[in-house]
């Protein structure tokens, strides 16, 4: 079965809106990957400052090939002294391995 890689990232309030952003201006960037299922970023409600990042893989080594290929290219950037700085503040990646699951029943 699939593998799910959580980054739980710490963002302070105002950089909420940054982060979102950025996120909305990669989209695509992940889902052409091999062995990519599934993308969700999660917003707090209530009582936590941090974001989920839920990603879904075929398997850890779908995974850690776009880790080293186009998440690290994308996170170098060019290099320069342009970069933008973090929206989060802090960040925790959590591994699981879906061992059940389910879908709506069709009518």
């Amino acid at each position: 079965m699939s593998i799910v890689k959580i980054n739980a990232l710490t963002v302070p309030d105002e950089q909420r809106e940054v982060l979102e952003q950025r996120f909305a201006s990669r989209a695509g960037a992940v889902e052409s990957s091999d062995g990519f299922e599934w993308f969700e970023l999660l917003r707090p409600v209530e009582g936590t400052d941090q974001y989920l990042v839920y990603t879904r893989w075929r398997s850890e080594e779908d995974f850690q090939a776009w880790m080293e290929g186009p998440m690290k290219a994308a996170h170098q950037g060019g290099g320069g002294g342009d970069r933008p700085k973090p929206a989060a503040s802090g960040s925790q990646v959590w591994s699981f391995e879906v061992v059940q699951q389910a879908s709506p029943k069709k009518a």
